[in-house]
């Protein structure tokens, strides 16, 4: 729930706090990806971490998880709407960081 004092940098950045979640943003702009292939794409990652992560990004609306029939189960995880257009805008982010990143650093 947004609090009402809120502006809308803060509400993107309360969306994507954790260590993983750009990460997971990240991998899943190049193309949806079952779970295992996404947990391959982010090494460091636990199976454990990577579950609670697309569950509360779920709840968030900035994934889809869509469940095929069959055994084994398929899973295959996706960006919505809402989360492909917070991904285009945290690479105007990392494009600052890219640049500015040094300068930061020494100034710390």
């Amino acid at each position: 729930m947004n609090k009402p004092f809120e502006n809308g940098f803060s509400a993107a950045m309360r969306l994507v706090a954790g260590k993983w979640k750009i990460d997971i943003l990240c991998a899943l702009s190049q193309a949806p990806r079952r779970f295992g292939r996404l947990r391959h794409s982010i090494p460091d990652i636990s199976e454990k971490m990577l579950a609670q992560q697309l569950r509360e990004m779920e709840v968030d609306g900035l994934v889809i998880r869509q469940a095929y029939p069959g055994l084994p189960a398929k899973v295959v995880y996706s960006l919505t709407e809402s989360g492909t257009a917070l991904c285009a805008s945290a690479e105007g982010l990392c494009r600052w960081s890219e640049r500015f990143q040094g300068r930061v650093e020494a100034e710390a």
